[in-house]
């Protein structure tokens, strides 16, 4: 093993497989794709904020989704454009800069568990304990919920960076259009075994805890539809919980088909592909299954795109 790879600081990224006609359409996809979710998403933030008539708990637990989603493409997909334009082998990436994007990366994921989970709660306790509500979810306990969901998703990243980390590095390359912890312990020639157990721990832990809430939550509040003759909080259970419900199973949907995907590994193209829209399907759709359930929220993103359409004529 040669002095040149032992620890290197300089890697070497894969990046995404496209041909040359194709990288092109490739390209303006994303690019399009990650403009709409950062004028989206940066929207619906501005609005919640600005907006006093959105200042309740379900509106700014929900805003957590949207700067996630900002967060999350902005470490990834800027960089994956780039790469798109460079030939494979001069896709360099520093060590460090890799270690940011795989822990963000990452985070990405779990906070998308953490707060889409704290959301069902709210959820159940709008539903279940109307006249509790406001008692219940004060701005206290807003916050609270707010700093654990990212506070938790922190946590178990940090831990499974941190494992990796420690480890000394013989490769350079980084087989994946973008850096992940697997791709990143994947570089050395160590033992790897305690991040297998953590790492497998951690998604079968998160996952768990995941499903199990959102389950349990929902079957609750249909019980109390089904119970009660209240017309009024049956239409507003389907209106807010089908909206949540639609968000939890897309981010679910696109998770799962990643780690099924990981069991075939003649399939690792499409595996990638599903990595990067894991990013980009729910940052897009986000803001448009909340858009059409809140008034407010619809108002603001048409004017929006009224003022795109009349800024040209000037």
């Amino acid at each position: 093993m040669g002095n040149y790879t032992y620890n290197s600081f300089t890697l070497q990224l894969e990046g995404l497989k496209v041909t040359e006609h194709s990288m092109y359409p490739v390209f303006v996809f994303f690019l399009v794709s990650y403009i709409f979710i950062m004028f989206t998403n940066v929207g619906i933030v501005v609005l919640v904020f600005i907006e006093r008539s959105l200042h309740h708990p379900m509106y700014l637990l929900f805003c957590n989704l949207p700067i996630n989603d900002i967060i999350g493409n902005s470490i990834m997909v800027p960089r994956l454009l780039a790469d798109i334009l460079v030939p494979p082998s001069e896709r360099f990436i520093n060590y460090y800069e890799c270690v940011v994007q795989a822990f963000t990366t990452h985070m990405f994921g779990a906070t998308s568990h953490t707060v889409l989970m704290i959301m069902a709660f709210d959820r159940y306790v709008a539903i279940c304990n109307p006249l509790r509500y406001a008692t219940i979810m004060n701005n206290k306990m807003v916050i609270k919920l707010i700093v654990s969901a990212w506070g938790v998703a922190f946590v178990l990243v940090a831990v499974l960076l941190g494992l990796t980390i420690r480890l000394n590095r013989c490769r350079t390359m980084i087989t994946n259009p973008f850096c992940d912890n697997a791709s990143l312990f994947k570089l050395s020639c160590e033992s790897v075994f305690i991040n297998n157990v953590y790492g497998l721990s951690f998604t079968v832990v998160l996952f768990t805890a995941s499903i199990g809430s959102v389950v349990l939550t929902y079957i609750r509040i249909t019980a109390v539809c089904l119970t009660s003759n209240n017309k009024a909080l049956n239409s507003k259970a389907l209106k807010t919980c089908s909206t949540h419900l639609s968000v939890y199973l897309i981010m679910l949907l696109c998770g799962m088909l990643i780690i099924l995907l990981h069991r075939f590994p003649q399939y690792s193209d499409y595996r990638k592909l599903c990595a990067i829209l894991f990013h980009i399907i729910p940052g897009s759709l986000n803001p448009i299954i909340y858009g059409i359930q809140s008034k407010e929220i619809r108002k603001f993103l048409s004017n929006l795109f009224q003022a795109r359409k009349v800024l040209p004529s000037f």
